[in-house]
């Protein structure tokens, strides 16, 4: 058909954009669709970057970022903004990514309006519909209203046909996050933090509900105890703003000469640290996604992973948000080669860099039959 289709894309926070990116890009080199990028501005500030990073603007910004809003206020302005750009203009497919609460916002009011979804790094399961909170139940809620499911893996594929859904719809693509890393990695990058040259860099990030309160506070007194046990080691700890975390942080954290506490960074900044740093430690699920490819051990300060194919496959590790854990498995890290190298081995299960292209090409067969 020489029709042209019109697709949405939406994004809503730093991971979504990171992750949309590619595709956004890969559909804008195609004659046959014309794409519209809608922020809702979930996270306001570190949403720009990341489209500024790789040359996109939002055609459609909702705003709806507002100081500790809540989920209940959050979801309502989602579904609110987007009935209304639904409602005035035609598409053939909105597109979402992830787990975040714009995902499933965002697929809830195209539901409402007939229109397609497709969901990008679908199938990622926990099988606890509490934690991670609200991500699990937002994934889950975004597939059931999903008419494509783009699966990272093999393994997160096999979860959505557990649940019934057709082998049609579910497609391996592999992760774009891959696809976005590869672009940007090999660019000359540069942190932007002055660090001490002569130490191995620690790289930490925390910023989940789940490891809000007593979790966090357990996470930092540990990287507390490694810097007091290694004093060959520098933490690098980007700072979410969130006052759950930023004033535990900055609490048990501040003031420690082996430790750097930053702003959050930006993104190309951040690959440049992970690509710095000599282990990472993070609740994350992208950089488990990206400092595997990048040769970088992971620890998952989480109980729980939907992303398990890292930890299958070695070059990950679930430590939770427990002290003596962290600490103990860190510690062999960063004593111990034979294991630092079996970890930091650059295996990573999670794409070849090419998963937009074949997210573009299944849509073309989709919306074009």
């Amino acid at each position: 058909m020489s029709e042209t289709k019109k697709i949405l894309v939406a994004v809503g926070t730093r991971p979504e954009a990171i992750k949309m990116a590619p595709v956004i890009l890969a559909l804008r080199q195609q004659p046959w669709v014309s794409v519209t990028v809608l922020a809702t501005a979930q996270h306001r500030q570190m949403l720009d970057q990341v489209m500024a990073a790789f040359g996109i603007q939002a055609d459609i910004d909702l705003n709806l970022m507002r100081p500790n809003q809540s989920l209940p206020e959050l979801t309502s302005r989602i579904l609110l903004g987007m009935d209304e750009v639904l409602r005035e203009r035609s598409y053939d497919a909105v597109l979402v990514q992830g787990d975040t609460t714009t995902v499933m916002g965002v697929a809830l009011a195209a539901f409402y309006r007939g229109i397609p979804v497709g969901h990008v790094e679908a199938g990622l399961r926990t099988g606890d519909i509490r934690n991670p909170f609200p991500e699990e139940m937002n994934r889950v809620v975004a597939g059931r209203l999903s008419t494509w499911h783009f699966a990272p893996t093999p393994s997160a594929r096999q979860n959505l046909l557990s649940e019934g859904f057709s082998e049609q719809s579910v497609h391996v693509t592999g992760n774009t996050v891959i696809d976005a890393l590869k672009t940007v990695a090999s660019r000359d990058l540069e942190v932007g933090v002055a660090l001490p040259a002569d130490k191995r860099l620690v790289l930490v990030t925390s910023h989940r509900r789940e490891n809000f309160g007593q979790p966090l506070r357990d996470i930092c007194s540990a990287v507390r105890e490694l810097v007091e046990r290694h004093d060959d080691i520098h933490v690098l700890f980007p700072v979410h703003p969130n006052p759950n975390v930023a004033t535990v942080v900055e609490e048990i954290l501040g003031g420690n000469p082996h430790v750097t506490l930053t702003s959050p960074l930006d993104y190309l900044p951040f690959v440049a640290a992970m690509k710095a740093s000599y282990l990472i430690l993070s609740d994350s699920g992208g950089v488990q996604e990206e400092a595997p490819a990048l040769g970088k051990p992971v620890l998952v300060l989480r109980r729980e992973t939907e992303r398990p194919e890292a930890v299958a496959e070695g070059v990950a590790a679930l430590v939770g948000p427990d002290h003596e854990a962290i600490v103990r498995e860190a510690g062999r890290l960063l004593t111990d080669p034979a294991s630092y190298a079996q970890m930091a081995r650059g295996a990573s299960p999670y794409g070849d860099g090419h998963a937009s292209e074949r997210i573009v090409s299944i849509l073309a067969t989709g919306l074009r039959a």
